[in-house]
């Protein structure tokens, strides 16, 4: 069978833009309520997408003040959709650095059971002061240091899942999926990742990260072409192009900018106060990737577009429109396919981790136009032909870890 695109949907509370929760005819706080994960799970599956993907981060976000949050558990929203749904994929986002393996292994674990192997564990780091204080902590833990951690911890929860005897997993075991632009993160994604998720705005630069993350993966004994990267994509649909562009400009102007402006501060570990819309921000305020702190992915994607771009704190607070980094698509169903085919093709994407403006109605636009684009152009399924996450993605089941970094992970 000719390759095709892997397409999962980020139900991130009322979609990634900044102002979504304010955009006409949305309710705002239906992310409040499991319904709206669920009735989306479902549009999901009828458009035949791989799988439905939850962020989560263990904290109370201070941009709650200017935006609605996530506040269900993933684990307990996935089993939700578990019980509604048949086929699709459900991807869950659980912290390495606050959680225990053994504990995680088996709640993950029955999960997976119980969904007829459909679960996918996102291991995150889980970067920022606000989730370090909420477990008593003074401060978060260093960059490397969290990611040491991460690869240990994730090879402790592969390989309790191996040893299951009972309940054990339609699909063998979940999918082991990690996203990570960082040096730190590119190794441990070569290293147990199996589905990567990216964030990039450059196609040269998707293709050579993709590259990179095979190329590492062989190096370790991993085959190269069972690793899938899907770059995070946010849409913008519009029947034309005028309304794709007239709906983008009603998003940017509905962004509060008390939230943009906390967002950016907090990628880029600076003060913005003092800094007015007109300004473009110091040069000298950003230190190396490499050096930051906090998400060092978003922090090397914005500051490539500062470097590159030069655009005033106004123009790129509307440049990210509060969505963090992902890249933005604008246009007809048509003009989207034609870039997600261009970034295919090229060998800078296996699929995407699409990320709707607006949610229920970005997602309904997509899986209704966007969609059949991709059908009829052979780039993605009409049907499913498998009941498993693995199945879906085509991926086998890989070793399990060697135990030489099996020692006792403390947090």
């Amino acid at each position: 069978m000719p390759r095709q695109l892997h397409i999962n949907v980020n139900i991130l509370n009322a979609g990634v833009f900044g102002g979504s929760w304010r955009f006409p005819g949305t309710d705002a706080t239906a992310a409040y309520t499991v319904e709206h994960y669920t009735s989306i799970a479902r549009k999901a599956e009828q458009a035949g997408l791989d799988a439905v993907f939850l962020a989560d981060g263990p904290a109370l976000d201070p941009s709650v003040r200017h935006r609605p949050g996530n506040n269900l558990e993933p684990t307990t929203v996935l089993a939700r959709i578990a019980a509604q749904t048949e086929r699709i994929g459900l991807i869950g986002t659980l912290s390495s650095s606050y959680n225990d393996p053994v504990e995680l292994a088996r709640r993950l674990g029955d999960l997976d059971h119980v969904s007829g192997g459909r679960f996918g564990w996102n291991v995150v780091t889980t970067a920022g002061p606000v989730a370090a204080r909420n477990f008593g902590r003074f401060g978060e833990p260093e960059h490397a240091l969290r990611y040491r951690r991460a690869a240990v911890f994730t090879e402790q929860v592969v390989a309790a899942w191996a040893e299951r005897t009972d309940l054990v997993s339609p699909q063998g075991r979940p999918v082991v999926v990690q996203a990570g632009g960082s040096s730190d993160g590119r190794r441990l994604a070569s290293r147990v990742g199996e589905v990567i998720f990216s964030a990039d705005q450059d196609l040269e630069h998707a293709r050579a990260f993709r590259a990179e993350i095979r190329d590492g993966a062989a190096r370790l004994g991993r085959q190269p072409d069972e690793i899938v990267v899907l770059p995070g994509l946010s849409t913008v649909v519009g029947s034309t192009e005028a309304e794709a562009r007239a709906r983008r400009e009603l998003l940017d102007e509905v962004l509060p900018d008390a939230y943009a402006r906390g967002r950016l501060a907090g990628q880029l570990g600076i003060s913005l106060d003092g800094l007015s819309d007109d300004e473009p921000i110091p040069a000298e305020l950003l230190v190396d990737p490499d050096r930051a702190g906090g998400s060092q992915t978003f922090y090397r994607v914005v500051k490539a577009i500062i470097d590159t771009e030069r655009p005033t704190l106004g123009r790129l607070l509307k440049r990210l429109s509060g969505g963090g980094g992902h890249r933005i698509v604008t246009g007809t169903p048509e003009q989207i396919a034609d870039d997600i085919e261009q970034w295919f093709r090229a060998g800078a994407a296996d699929g995407f981790n699409v990320m709707p403006d607006v949610l229920p109605s970005g997602f309904d636009d997509f899986a209704d136009h966007v969609i059949p684009q991709l059908q009829r152009r052979g780039l993605f399924r009409t049907e499913y032909d498998s009941t498993t996450l693995r199945g879906h993605l085509g991926l086998g089941l890989p070793a399990v870890p060697s135990g030489r970094h099996l020692e006792v992970v403390s947090s």
